[in-house]
């Protein structure tokens, strides 16, 4: 009763990753507003879910070794799922099949069939991953007798993508509106070159892997690790939501990187730590140690072409640009450097400064779209200095501005 009852009171709560920003979103929305999803019906829907997860509690009864086969068994069908999926793409884009309808109907049956496997063992496949990472959030020290709080829900979900909107002269996140998730590439094309026109700003329509709604939601995928990542990483959103650094999440955007990178540094650690003690069989082996007399390569081949460097050399010019005023000069650089992207494989659709407010905003790692922004940087360092993983999330909590995590990192306050 008291779990239902907690999770009546948290379900309007939505991490400001997820929701729109500022009163700039109410003209954004006039092109919006057709294509907006609904979190309200969503999240009623999880709530009752959640119900049904805890008055059933058929994971209980399951030994160790069978609910962790369970979720291998569930995974195993959602990568089943995506196979037949993709055939069914293949079958009605080939031209030489004339009649897709007829070929795709046994795929479509194999398909549903498939579909409602995966339902029906869904819910507990969700309730031992819960389960599972509230006992490593325990483990840790981020738990009251027992048990993490808020506690760990959130449910396997076809996300909605999000439509960001930066200023053309800053990269900065100003709006963020989830889209209905079946919105098409036409849609998403239009909607951002109207907003872009009409109101002279960056506007880009993003994938995203979770939502810090409550219970949070999180895309489904073959990779364990990734949604143990995904779900620890949503849940570190709700235990900040309650407490001043996610509180003021949209204050600005150095608070925005603060939120985002300390969750995902909170999301890796505790999906290693959940692989090892659930799955460690799925741990991937330690990379080996460098070599005692390492001989230099010849220089016969091109270096191979390093993503987050050249990502963050792309950040860094921007930057360097728009701080010169020079929008359009920095928009036609982004542009060349997108196809740059594009020949060594990696398909960005549209390279702008919506695009760095919005991946800028995930500094785990050196590098990449944050470019030398100082803020993910004082996050990291915190996380090396921190005794625990429990008492960086506790320090990271109480922290309302960048000024009070360099001085908590014994720097000098700055500005960014």
């Amino acid at each position: 009763m008291r779990r239902g009852a907690l999770l009546m009171v948290l379900m309007g709560i939505v991490t400001a990753s997820a929701v729109p920003l500022r009163s700039t979103d109410s003209r954004v929305r006039q092109y919006t507003r057709n294509l907006e999803f609904d979190f309200g019906q969503w999240t009623l829907d999880a709530v009752l879910g959640e119900f049904g997860q805890t008055s059933l509690g058929a994971s209980v009864y399951l030994s160790d070794a069978r609910r962790a086969q369970l979720v291998r068994d569930y995974l195993h069908l959602v990568d089943q799922i995506h196979a037949i999926q993709t055939d069914l793409e293949d079958i009605y884009g080939d031209p030489s099949i004339s009649d897709p309808q007829a070929a795709a109907g046994p795929k479509r049956a194999e398909l549903a069939a498939l579909q409602a496997k995966r339902d029906k063992i869904e819910p507990v496949a969700e309730s031992i991953l819960q389960e599972q990472v509230a006992v490593i959030l325990d483990q840790m020290g981020l738990g009251q007798i027992g048990s993490p709080f808020p506690p760990v829900a959130f449910h396997f979900s076809t996300l909605p993508k999000a439509l960001i909107v930066s200023p053309r002269d800053e990269i900065r996140q100003e709006v963020n509106i989830e889209l209905v998730p079946d919105v098409s590439l036409t849609q998403e094309i239009n909607v951002e070159n109207n907003i872009e026109t009409a109101l002279d700003v960056s506007a880009l329509v993003v994938p995203i892997g979770g939502i810090g709604t409550y219970p949070t939601m999180v895309q489904d995928s073959t990779s364990l690790s990734w949604v143990l990542e995904v779900v620890a990483h949503e849940w570190s959103h709700n235990y900040l939501d309650i407490r001043p650094l996610g509180i003021n999440y949209d204050t600005n955007q150095s608070l925005r990187t603060m939120n985002e990178t300390a969750a995902s540094l909170m999301g890796k650690e505790v999906s290693r730590l959940a692989l090892e003690k659930f799955y460690p069989d799925l741990v991937p082996p330690p990379a080996p140690p460098p070599a005692a007399s390492p001989t230099p390569p010849a220089p016969t081949e091109a270096p191979a072409f390093d993503f987050q460097k050249e990502m963050r050399t792309t950040r860094v010019h921007v930057d360097e640009l728009l701080a010169q005023r020079k929008i359009d000069q920095a928009e036609a650089y982004m542009e060349s450097r997108r196809l740059i992207f594009w020949d060594h494989g990696y398909h960005i659709r549209k390279l702008n400064q919506a695009y760095f407010a919005f991946y800028g905003s995930y500094a785990d790692q050196p590098g990449g779209a944050a470019g030398d922004d100082p803020v993910g940087a004082a996050v990291r360092a915190l996380w090396k200095q921190s005794r625990s993983p429990a008492a960086f999330l506790r320090s990271m909590a109480w922290l309302t501005s960048y000024d009070q995590l360099r001085v908590k990192v014994g720097g000098a306050p700055t500005n960014p």
